[in-house]
């Protein structure tokens, strides 16, 4: 089952195990059962603290890794590869007493939770999303004996699938209940089943000192920013729902330059890692509400959150990124997560063998249905415009594929479902405007992106598209506001463009500092710049004013 490099690889990571580890499988004559006892036979190979033995569970194949001697245990249902590989690995050292990796802090808020919760996910393996919440949830169950958990490989339990009518993943259940779907992190998680953990979060932000620089944002773009900043020697702080943005929803980079091929969640976690390596206060799952700039330049900007409590800052960077589009029409929002997805790699396993839609002709639409060609029996690509708009070899590529058809000059209309899940939609023949229905049991809306700036309000200029005006320098309409990435006017919406605008909106802001706090006689010397102002940014001098138009 593993190569050679993951084999020693694996080796090394278990030699840090100090409990003894049992690994119980509950199997039958499935191949997929093979593959399982294939599997807990190489990793038992590896480590004389690793035993396999049986037990008789109702999902086969399923094994737990459990703790000899204790309760503590962790399920997977299936076979653990692709994507899921790693959640695999941090369970066994986890159970084998290699401690979480969370602060103290929040690991006491998992032992704290009163009453049991006994979780289950079902994921797949191709899923980027699903090892977040298989991971936090595992973690939790080592944690506090009184929190179970089962991971569930969807294509290994279609019937399961179907019963549950699962179509998206990961869908999380706890205690038989739907608990929730999508990402979610372990502090997220915690902060659903603890009541009283946002108004205490919203408490110790409201009592913040005022920042520097104050980055509202965590994906390519605002963690740029939040770095570029913090070496300036400044207070600086970032606002972040999830580290990454829209790249955690990236299966494939390839054009990172100098990094030949890298994925979504992967250069997440190093933005992450980056970020917390300065002294930079991350104030994670935090939305902003609004914004309030400064009356005048050089004086204070305010961001109120969903939370309540309000933050203030001399200078504020405006980085939140952008959504998937949304179609709009009718049965769209009944029906998400019930068959209209928005993930190819997340959902796609789930309709092996099934017909559905892709709704959009541009590069990632084209991208999703290769992708999903491979995998369900049919795929109808629907286009708004009169001519696909994806690169030429993307075209070429999805020619060749027998299981696909696509559709031109075609206008999505409706959604149709049976209440429970999608049975098709309709379209208008743009070319004559008669209606047309198509037999679906899956649509994946590919239509670009949205920028996400309704909180802004009125306190930004905004473009036709909702986008945030900026100019050269990340400029924005507000004094001391600057802009940065895909919720901006930025031209190209391209990771590597948005980290480029994320430095140059830090260094304005850095730049701004400097000027609106300079003293009256060298305002007196260069008209063109702010009034003066009393307030001086942490680890500014003379000698840095003087370096700020080349840094």
């Amino acid at each position: 089952m593993l190569d050679a490099t993951l084999t020693a690889t694996l080796k090394t990571y278990l030699e840090r195990v100090t409990e003894p580890i049992e690994l119980a499988a509950s199997l039958d004559d499935s191949p997929a059962a093979g593959q399982t006892r294939e599997l807990l036979a190489e990793i038992a190979a590896l480590s004389d603290k690793i035993t396999v033995t049986s037990e008789d569970n109702e999902r086969r194949p399923s094994f737990a890794i459990k703790r000899v001697g204790s309760d503590i245990a962790v399920r997977f249902a299936g076979v653990p590869l692709g994507h899921e590989f790693t959640s695999l690995v941090l369970a066994l050292l986890q159970v084998g007493g290699v401690a979480p990796k969370v602060s103290d802090e929040l690991a006491q808020q998992v032992r704290d939770l009163p009453g049991e919760h006994h979780f289950e996910t079902y994921m797949s393996l191709t899923c980027q999303n699903c090892p977040d919440v298989v991971q936090a949830l595992n973690a939790m169950s080592v944690l506090n004996p009184r929190i179970t958990h089962v991971a569930i490989e969807g294509g290994a339990f279609q019937d399961e699938i179907a019963e549950r009518k699962v179509l998206a993943v990961p869908t999380v259940y706890r205690n038989g209940e739907l608990f929730g779907q999508g990402r979610m992190t372990l502090e997220e998680i915690v902060r659903k089943l603890d009541s009283g953990a946002e108004a205490r979060d919203a408490e110790r932000l409201a009592a913040m000192d005022p920042f520097d620089v104050l980055v509202v944002g965590g994906g390519p773009a605002g963690a740029t920013a939040a770095i570029y900043a913090s070496r300036k020697g400044i207070r600086t702080g970032i606002l972040v729902e999830r580290f990454g943005g829209q790249v955690m929803d990236t299966m494939s980079i390839e054009n990172f330059v100098s990094v030949q091929h890298t994925e979504g969640p992967k250069l997440s976690a190093a933005l992450e890692e980056h970020v917390r390596s300065y002294e930079v206060e991350v104030m994670e799952l935090q939305t902003a509400r609004t914004l309030t700039p400064a009356a005048e330049a050089g004086g204070m900007a305010s961001v109120e959150l969903t939370n309540g409590a309000v933050l203030q800052a001399r200078s504020v960077v405006v980085a939140t990124g952008a959504r998937w589009r949304h179609m709009g029409v009718p049965g769209e929002e009944e029906y998400r997560n019930k068959g209209v997805t928005f993930c190819p790699h997340c959902d796609g396993p789930l309709f092996k063998g099934k017909r559905v839609a892709v709704i959009g002709g541009g590069n990632s639409g084209i991208e999703a249905a290769i992708d999903l060609a491979g995998v369900v029996g049919h795929v109808t690509v629907i286009e708004f415009l009169d001519e696909l708009r994806a690169d030429a070899v993307l075209q070429r590529k999805l020619r060749s594929l027998p299981n696909v058809d696509v559709i031109l000059s075609a206008r999505t209309t409706e959604v149709l479902g049976n209440g429970e899940q999608v049975t098709g939609l309709t379209y208008e023949d743009r070319t004559n405007g008669e209606l047309k229905h198509l037999d679906l049991e899956g649509i994946f809306v590919q239509i670009g992106l949205l920028p996400n700036t309704e909180w802004l309000g009125s306190a930004l200029g905004l473009s036709p598209r909702k986008e945030v005006v900026i100019d050269e320098r990340g400029g924005t309409s507000a004094p001391g506001v600057f802009g940065a990435g895909d919720c901006t006017t930025v031209p190209f919406k391209q990771i590597v463009i948005s980290m480029g605008a994320g430095a140059t909106a830090a260094l304005s802001a850095f730049d701004y500092l400097i000027r609106t706090s300079a003293p009256a006689d060298e305002a007196v010397a260069a008209p063109a710049q702010a009034p003066a102002q009393t307030h001086t940014p942490a680890g500014a001098s003379a000698q840095t004013q003087e370096s700020v138009a080349v840094s």
